[in-house]
């Protein structure tokens, strides 16, 4: 038993930080998952301490513990120190009443018996978009089979500045696959700007960032070594190697890779539907297209984004007004205000349509959302973070110099395999 623990908190901080919203550290309150034992307080842990009890986020979760007849005492953590914390509070016996995960952490709690089934819950989650709640599937069972309900979505696609590629001779719409990619990124260095910029760092964001193309070449994340994979880590060292993409992308995270596109001198970057509010602010017009496949359409992107979720209670009679607070947390009017303020795509049509009526720019990521895949699906579950490591890994390995993509990702796969 001590081993198999080890293996999920080992697992749970492999998984790490997806976005810039989740990056931050720092928690509020005393971190207790204790609850009242009279039923009148319940405890709510989420990743965003980055919103404290006056914003509007915090004033939600409160506003739902009220009208649910209780007092809701909120902490927020860090991404992983949130999974960490919440296995460790379950094995002892204090898990909270509600808790907000990363959407790849559901498996892995999952399976350390920590989370109850919406349908046992009672509740209802067949609005919500299927590639949406999969990520909080196992074995991408069916909508009974969710452990959570999804607040939003976010994925990846491509920002350009249109300044850039225009001085260049570059029309954006003639970007369909990685030939007339790689061929943009050689004119706008020849007319004297930067490539493009992404995030290779050694983290979860690293992997999340690579599996777009990944994917893009028909990539199997059972196969990492595959011609395919290699494939796809040759074009990203190509471009580091020719001068197309920084070197420090071995050291970028998606919000310093956000830094440098907003500089206005890279034509492309790589990040998520999060930067839309800085992109605004950037002082420069820019345009997003969804990242092309190698031979053409649009590459498969990760989902990103977190899950409402209830843990197990010894006291199951709790769980009532914990499914009030869900229930109230992902209503329509609330899921639109929440989703509005982290700039997350709705995980249900409804909400998409008032969204993208009340910003048309939000509509190629509505798209590129439709299209995305969850990381943990396929049936891999908590076996995501033992491949996604050795994924990393072997991105900074070939990036650096220190190995060729084939033998980067033979070690990566045999790393995989040892699990």
């Amino acid at each position: 038993m001590i081993s198999t623990r080890r293996t999920l908190l080992a697992a749970l901080a492999a998984v790490g930080t997806l976005a810039s919203l989740t990056a931050c550290g720092g928690g509020s309150d005393d971190g207790s998952g204790s609850s009242d034992a009279s039923g009148g307080t319940y405890t709510f842990w989420d990743p965003y301490p980055q919103f404290d009890a006056s914003s509007p986020w915090g004033k939600l979760v409160s506003e739902c513990g009220t009208k649910a007849g209780v007092t809701v005492k909120r902490t927020g953590y860090d991404t992983t120190d949130l999974g960490n914390k919440a296995l460790l509070a379950a094995q002892q016996g204090n898990a909270p009443d509600v808790m907000l995960v990363d959407n790849p952490v559901v498996s892995t709690l999952v399976e350390a018996g920590i989370l109850n089934k919406t349908s046992d819950l009672g509740l209802d989650t067949k609005s919500i978009q299927k590639n949406i709640i999969g990520a909080g599937t196992i074995d991408d069972a069916s909508y009974d089979a969710s452990y959570g309900v999804p607040i939003g979505a976010n994925t990846l696609a491509l920002y350009y500045n249109k300044k850039v590629l225009s001085a260049a001779g570059v029309d954006p719409a003639a970007i369909k696959d990685w030939k007339s990619l790689t061929a943009a990124l050689q004119k706008v260095k020849a007319a004297g700007k930067k490539g493009i910029t992404f995030s290779a760092i050694n983290t979860e964001e690293g992997s999340f960032q690579f599996l777009p193309w990944f994917w893009g070449a028909g990539g199997d994340l059972t196969k990492l070594n595959s011609d395919k994979g290699v494939a796809a880590l040759s074009l990203w060292k190509g471009w580091v190697d020719d001068g197309l993409a920084p070197k420090d992308v071995l050291q970028n995270t998606q919000t310093t890779s956000w830094q440098e596109f907003a500089t206005g001198d890279y034509a492309f970057g790589e990040n998520g539907t999060w930067q839309l509010g800085n992109a605004d602010k950037a002082g420069f017009d820019y345009g997003v297209i969804n990242i092309p496949a190698q031979n053409g359409g649009s590459a498969p992107v990760p989902t990103g984004g977190e899950f409402v979720t209830v843990p197990v209670q010894k006291d199951s009679a709790r769980y009532d007004v914990s499914k009030k607070i869900v229930e109230c947390l992902t209503n329509d009017t609330n899921l639109l205000a929440t989703d509005t303020t982290l700039t997350y795509i709705a995980p249900t049509a409804a909400v998409q349509t008032k969204q993208v009526a009340a910003n048309p720019k939000l509509e190629p990521w509505v798209s590129a959302v439709a299209a995305a895949r969850g990381r943990t699906s396929g049936g891999l579950g908590s076996k995501y973070p033992t491949i996604s490591q050795p994924m990393w890994t072997a991105v900074q390995s070939a990036l650096s110099g220190g190995k060729s993509p084939a033998d980067a990702l033979d070690t990566a796969q045999s790393s995989a395999e040892k699990g």
